[in-house]
């Protein structure tokens, strides 16, 4: 039986007369997107048609998941929120402080040893609050949701950008903020602007070496990575009915680096075949009852550019095996064109690891499919050229597959190494050998991220996104430009031999099976548990309430950076071995900002402080910026924020002492995140004033005052040489945010209003 069924069983209750009011409201025929945005409206059916990109609304998500990295922090704020209980079912997962080093055993072992004061905060704040508990070890929280919690029709949010692969079970599936995640643990409506619809066409059926992460690869190339902000996704047609529902989850996950606020699938046979597979009849029985609510109505798929507000159309049937990078996800080229492209760009054809897993691709499915290439390159012979590395999605993938003789068949190659089922490199929980070098480098994944330095901490890793089915054939070749369909490999023999197309199971023909799946559920009455968190710990603080405004305009501002190009929240707040101060604010603060680009200058980690004129680190300076009783401001690029959810890139200003943030343009997460934290998330309204801001200049806030909804903010710019520039600055808040920035944070708000 499935987690929540009577919840769910109630949201599904729900659908018809929400979406007879939501027709009668917009006086059209519905998309699957718009169908559950409807029925989650906070305030009941539908009683008018919202405007898409323009209109906030306020929802009911049905769940909320999290992941231990944003989970402390998300944890922390719940608990200043004065609730005794999550009020709907929420879950955390121990999935992204698991360092891959030497292979599974050890490395989960190690990680126990390291973060066993974190690991033992989240199991007892879980355990009190009623939210459900993942261990060390039970998998990524995306591949763990798929299997027991995702429904189609429902609506979740969650702690993490890729929480969109629940759309491949036919849900709207959010990555948000920890502040947005309190929100909905505390009761109370979650907010986000109506967003705008990309549908997108599948005709055909894959073949051959093309895989669903092709499909992906394909749509971010012709997005970019900022192509999809704002806006749902939505597949449909002959071709999304043709892929197994992992494959479409493979797909939603991806979305989150075209900057889609999530990506979603009609429901279809091939997630109720999943539901099933994954003992969740009741949840396929009660979907089947509603099932024509449950995926777009038919006149908007037979006329789409009608009801979406863009289109595309891509033929499976056509479709090439891909390869993104490096350092961005949307730079998409076919494996065919790779040797030019490389030669070109002077990109290392030669690859030294080959990376298969993630929350995105580390299904029973995937991993069958590149066992398969696996066992045809030992039976003919072939041996790798470079390292394979394998992380599974969830210890019931990983023990269903071991079962099944798929992990030894991996094991065949020498160089494998079977990775605990967690993040891993996917995340920079990667202790790569020899990375410390700094050694020019390719290797290839199945991840989605690959921004310089991600994955193992060198920024000369070039980093090469590809389906696993790919990743497989670069593991035996060793070249990044083998093409399986083409090439061939010289075997032990001296021999030219091609490797067979790639074979593999949907699902385990005998089942999935496992020992221990590593759920702890939470008390019945958590009141008598007590969380303590140790005043000395360096990996743990509560959190002090940020200042509220004084209702003045801000004079007197100095500019802590001015970051140039491309500058993710990996740059704002990297990863990897600053995991380990996720849960406390002040000691992670040590890396904000430290790897983005200074346009004065172009370094990283190097800014001038205006107090004694000295460069120096940019978290030193913004300290004594803070110390001196100055306000900061930071001024950004476009896309600004681009990447995972971690509201600790937004959090780490804030504490800081930075009030603004002003960029060309936002990535969606992170402007609602700035906002969360009672911050100003400000765009210039002409882009050409971003070359306006000098080094030395002071900045002043001058109508700040009158800050209100659609009207403009004039930033004063007094320069070194005594003349003065007015910028005029567009914010998106709407009353509700405007208070949270009153109030100093949303969560400020939160226990105002509760009291």
């Amino acid at each position: 039986m499935a987690f929540d069924i009577e919840m769910i069983k109630k949201v599904y209750k729900k659908y018809p007369e929400a979406i007879k009011s939501a027709r009668k409201a917009t006086g059209k025929p519905l998309t699957l997107s718009e169908k559950i945005l409807y029925t989650h409206l906070w305030n009941g059916n539908a009683e008018q048609a919202f405007t898409r990109g323009e209109d906030y609304v306020d929802f009911g998500p049905d769940r909320v998941a999290m992941q231990d990295a944003t989970a402390q922090m998300a944890l922390l704020q719940f608990m200043q929120a004065g609730k005794s209980k999550a009020a709907v079912p929420s879950t955390a997962h121990a999935d992204h402080l698991i360092l891959a080093k030497l292979g599974a055993d050890k490395d989960l072992q190690a990680s126990l040893n390291a973060n066993n004061e974190v690991f033992n905060f989240l199991s007892s704040v879980c355990n009190k609050y009623g939210i459900g508990f993942w261990k060390p070890g039970a998998g990524i929280i995306h591949q763990v949701v798929l299997e027991n919690y995702a429904f189609p029709g429902g609506m979740m949010i969650g702690t993490d950008s890729h929480t969109v692969n629940a759309g491949g079970l036919g849900m709207v599936a959010i990555g948000v903020g920890g502040a947005d995640a309190v929100d909905v643990m505390a009761g109370m409506p979650w907010e986000l602007k109506f967003p705008k619809l990309i549908g997108v066409k599948l005709t055909g059926k894959l073949n051959g070496w093309t895989a669903p992460k092709d499909v992906i690869l394909k749509v971010a190339g012709i997005l970019t990575v900022k192509g999809g902000t704002g806006y749902i996704v939505e597949y449909f047609g002959e071709g999304a009915e043709s892929l197994s529902c992992t494959g479409k989850g493979t797909i939603c996950n991806m979305g989150a680096e075209i900057g889609a606020t999530t990506s979603t699938f009609g429901y279809d046979e091939s997630m109720e075949r999943y539901l099933r597979a994954t003992d969740r009849d009741d949840v396929a029985d009660a979907a089947n009852e509603i099932k024509k609510y449950l995926t777009g109505d038919a006149e908007v798929y037979a006329n789409p550019e009608n009801f979406f507000d863009q289109v595309i159309e891509i033929n499976l049937s056509e479709l090439t095996p891909h390869l993104n990078g490096p350092f961005t996800p949307d730079l998409a080229t076919p494996v065919a064109e790779m040797n030019k492209k490389a030669t070109e760009n002077d990109w290392p054809l030669d690859v030294e690891w080959a990376l298969i897993g993630s929350c995105t691709n580390s299904s029973y499915e995937d991993l069958t499919r590149a066992a398969s290439i696996v066992q045809d390159a030992v039976n003919k012979g072939i041996k790798p050229k470079a390292i394979l590395g394998i992380n599974p999605g969830s210890e019931q993938v990983r023990y269903t597959a071991e079962r099944d003789g798929i992990l030894d068949t991996f094991n065949k190659f020498a160089s494998t190494r079977i990775f605990t089922n967690a993040c891993g490199p996917c995340i920079g929980q990667w202790d790569r050998e020899g990375a410390e070098k700094k050694e020019k480098n390719s290797i290839v994944h199945s991840f989605n991220r690959n921004f310089a330095k991600r994955a193992d901490g060198n920024p000369n890793t070039h980093a090469f996104v590809a389906s696993p089915e790919i990743v497989a054939t670069v593991a035996i070749s060793g070249r990044l430009d083998f093409n399986p369909i083409t090439d061939t490999l010289t075997n032990e023999n001296g021999a030219e031999v091609k490797l067979a197309e790639p074979t593999g199971f949907e699902l385990p023909p005998n089942g999935f099976d496992v020992e221990d799946n590593g759920y702890q559920a939470p008390a019945e009455d958590g009141s008598n548990i007590e969380v303590v968190v140790n005043p000395e710990s360096n990996r743990l603080q509560l959190l002090t309430p940020f200042n509220a405004w004084n209702g003045e305009n801000i004079l007197g501002a100095k500019l802590l950076i001015k970051a140039k190009g491309k500058c993710t929240t990996d740059h704002i707040s990297m990863a990897g071995p600053w995991l380990r101060y996720r849960g406390h604010l002040n000691n992670i603060s040590n890396n904000c900002l430290i790897g983005a680009v200074n346009a004065f200058g172009e370094k990283t980690n190097a800014v001038v402080n205006q107090i004694n004129g000295e460069i120096d680190e940019v978290p030193n300076v913004a300290r004594a910026y803070k110390a001196a009783g100055i306000t900061s401001i930071v001024v950004g690029d476009h896309n600004y924020g681009e990447g995972s959810s971690r509201e600790h890139a937004a959090m780490e200003p804030r504490h800081l002492g930075v009030i603004a943030v002003i960029v060309k343009s936002f990535a969606r997460i992170h402007e609602t995140n700035l906002k969360k934290q009672g911050m100003l998330a400000l765009t210039f309204v002409h882009e050409s004033d971003y070359d306006l801001v000098q080094e030395d200049d002071t900045f002043s806030f001058i109508d700040l005052a009158d800050f209100s909804e659609e009207k403009q903010i004039t930033l004063e710019s007094a320069h070194a040489d005594g003349t003065t520039d007015f910028i005029k600055l567009n914010h998106t808040y709407n009353q509700q945010q405007i208070d949270w920035f009153k109030a100093g944070s949303a969560l400020n708000l939160i226990k105002q209003e509760s009291k």
